[in-house]
């Protein structure tokens, strides 16, 4: 005896019709009908006196019906509590320190006006610090720059991590064609620690060219930076998804991707672990508001 042959049972049995219960459990007929032949097989008889309309339970049925029922409909509400119970179980996310105050902060809230019970443990560090923290199990996922080829990680690429430049307004910078990264050496630099993604291909470009640079001012927040910028005191080079729309009333933006490279950023995760449902649902929340299908329909709206 299977529950999913009990459930056709007792819904036909209620319903007085095999044909309405296949309907309400979202069943073929003949389904629900085979169900019902193989109870009647185990039970060595007829359940259901089908010669009168609608269809009467038989003396076996009648009690068949009245030992499933609380099995039945407990064993639907245990799939339905632990379905809910599974959605708001924590999710454990971590990303840089530059996109989890932009690019995470938007799939947040996306996600938690979704599943406004579900529970998130938010974590973040460098791209080192967070790639650890997903081989560790410490998180269950992470929102980052692409790890490249590796057997440990999973990486489903979301958008493309472009670089800007970030001046106040004006500046000399913003009058003339920007054509090379010496051009952007003559002036004082505001930037993320040392350690961080962006800083380090900066720099590595700098270090190619056989430029020199110095960083005035060195911080961990996007938004800090972009403050700093607008006081007049030297530029920056960030990520793209660190300007926000109101931005470039105080700041110049100038894209950087002919000079250096555009790389994939998305979800992280480690190669054969489970996730639950609420980090799927996470996911989704991240791709449906990261990806560029997503942004061009946030903007043509």
């Amino acid at each position: 005896m299977e529950i999913k042959e009990l459930r056709s049972f007792c819904a036909a049995a209620r319903l007085h019709s095999i044909s309405r219960a296949a309907e309400k459990l979202d069943l073929g007929q003949p389904t629900v009908t085979m169900h019902i032949k193989r109870l009647e097989d185990e039970m060595g008889g007829p359940l259901f006196d089908r010669v009168r309309r609608p269809i009467q339970l038989t003396p076996a049925g009648t009690a068949l019906l009245e030992l499933a029922t609380p099995l039945v409909e407990g064993i639907d509400a245990l799939m339905v509590k632990a379905h809910v119970k599974e959605e708001e179980y924590p999710v454990r996310v971590a990303s840089t320190h530059v996109m989890i105050g932009h690019a995470l902060l938007r799939a947040v809230r996306v996600f938690l006006k979704r599943y406004p019970h579900a529970h998130l443990r938010i974590r973040s560090g460098t791209m080192h610090e967070v790639l650890n923290m997903v081989a560790e199990g410490e998180v269950d996922l992470a929102l980052t720059p692409s790890p490249g080829r590796s057997e440990q990680f999973n990486f489903t690429g979301l958008f493309a991590y472009e670089r800007v430049l970030i001046t106040p307004r004006p500046h000399p910078l913003l009058e003339e064609p920007l054509r090379s990264l010496e051009q952007i050496v003559k002036y004082p630099l505001i930037m993320t620690g040392r350690e961080t993604y962006t800083r380090n291909i900066l720099e590595a470009e700098f270090k190619r060219r056989g430029l020199t640079w110095d960083v005035l001012v060195e911080l961990e927040s996007m938004d800090h930076i972009k403050r700093y910028v607008a006081l007049g005191m030297g530029v920056s080079v960030g990520p793209q998804v660190a300007i926000e729309p109101g931005d470039e009333r105080e700041l110049g933006i100038i894209g950087l991707s002919t000079l250096m490279p555009v790389e994939q950023a998305g979800v992280v995760t480690l190669a054969g672990k489970t996730l639950s449902t609420s980090a799927h649902n996470l996911i989704a929340a991240i791709r449906d508001t990261l990806s560029p299908q997503a942004r061009r329909g946030a903007a043509s709206g």
